[in-house]
């Protein structure tokens, strides 16, 4: 195998469309050539959510411009690429199995080894993409659908500390958006507003940091802030803006302080295994939330550990992470064929129990 692998990425795992080009070569910090995400905001602006079957149709009809596009802004044509990688879950089935096919049709066709990434992977591996962290090293991802503290040993080894047992923080925002009336996604909204807030004015729990684990719980504060919306509504007879603010700030306050305890909690445990240079790494969708990002780099400050947080582009869901966790895999000698199956769950940690149920369909998380 050569030393320098130039890997094609695609990404349609939920409402955006990517494809990506990443370049690696032993000895240097890899490389992204190219990085194209078309964005879906507008097809489900109006249902106040992803819409599954719009978003499928939308990758089926972008995921070929998307890779055109990619390999243009490269300057690579497609018989210099060495593989493709694929988002094969998990994630929303109809937008997986676009990706997936489009992948295995590119693969059949011109005979490019072909690798099926899991997306959660990409995420937890994107700190090694960007600040080429060693392993081992502890990881929250926490994005839109997950939330898991998982120790990184290798590129499909994964130790899960813990995780949310139900809402996902990213889930959480999107809830308490549509409950207040901003913008999807509901992320950026609720920091945005929070700006102006005063979170001390609402009093909102700080969910399960009565149990010493790791585990995670973000449904009860979505419900209370509902309540708390209700309460206010009911005494005032509506929200005024600096409300909605207030009721923001105090949201996100206790989303953080939340995160940051388990954090702590959870970097003891990495730190028991006695890592050369310990490290601590944030991926996904809320991982771009300033407030967030600032407590945990106190976190890791006060414990003597690295913290490391991609740029804002790569948090959010992007082809160029696919791409690289390929890579990794390719390297290692493994691949799949074109019996490939588009999965819409696969646990990262594939020992533990699983912490949101399982069905015919296999574990969720």
């Amino acid at each position: 195998m050569s030393d320098t692998l130039t890997i094609l990425g695609l990404e349609s795992s939920c409402d955006d469309t990517a494809a990506a080009v990443v370049r690696h070569t032993l000895g240097s910090a890899p490389e992204i050539l190219s990085s194209v995400v078309f964005g879906q905001t507008e097809l489900h602006s109006a249902f106040g959510g992803v819409v599954p079957e719009i978003a499928a149709r939308a990758h089926a009809e972008k995921l070929d411009i998307c890779v055109e596009r990619a390999l243009q802004e490269a300057e690579m044509p497609l018989g210099k690429i060495d593989a493709i990688a694929v988002t094969a879950g998990p994630g929303l089935i109809g937008g997986v199995i676009s990706g997936v096919m489009c992948a295995k049709g590119i693969s059949a066709a011109t005979g490019i080894p072909l690798i099926g990434v899991n997306h959660l992977a990409g995420h937890a591996l994107t700190p090694r993409l960007t600040d080429q962290i060693t392993y081992p090293y502890l990881i929250l991802l926490v994005s839109g659908g997950h939330c898991q503290y998982l120790i990184a040993s290798g590129p499909q080894e994964f130790t899960r500390l813990g995780g949310t047992i139900d809402d996902a923080p990213g889930e959480a925002f999107d809830k308490t958006a549509r409950l207040l009336g901003l913008s999807q996604p509901g992320g950026p909204s609720v920091e945005a507003e929070a700006r102006n807030g005063d979170p001390k004015r609402y009093r909102f729990p700080r969910p399960l940091l009565d149990r010493p684990d790791c585990d995670l719980s973000f449904s009860g504060l979505k419900t209370a802030l509902m309540r708390m919306r209700d309460h206010v509504v009911a005494e005032k007879g509506g929200l005024t803006r600096q409300d909605r603010a207030d009721l923001c700030a105090g949201f996100q306050q206790a989303i953080v302080d939340t995160l940051a305890e388990k954090t702590r909690r959870a970097l003891r445990i990495y730190m028991e295994q006695n890592p050369n240079q310990p490290t601590v790494a944030v991926a996904g969708g809320v991982a771009a939330n300033t407030p967030i990002r600032t407590a945990l780099m106190a976190v890791c400050a006060e414990q003597g550990a690295a913290f490391c947080a991609p740029p804002l582009a790569l948090c959010t869901d992007n082809a160029a992470m696919i791409a690289y966790a390929g890579l990794e895999r390719f390297r290692a000698g493994d691949q799949d064929g074109l019996d490939l199956t588009a999965r819409p769950r696969w646990p990262l940690d594939k020992t533990s129990p699983a912490m949101l149920g399982s069905g015919k369909k296999g574990a969720k998380a």
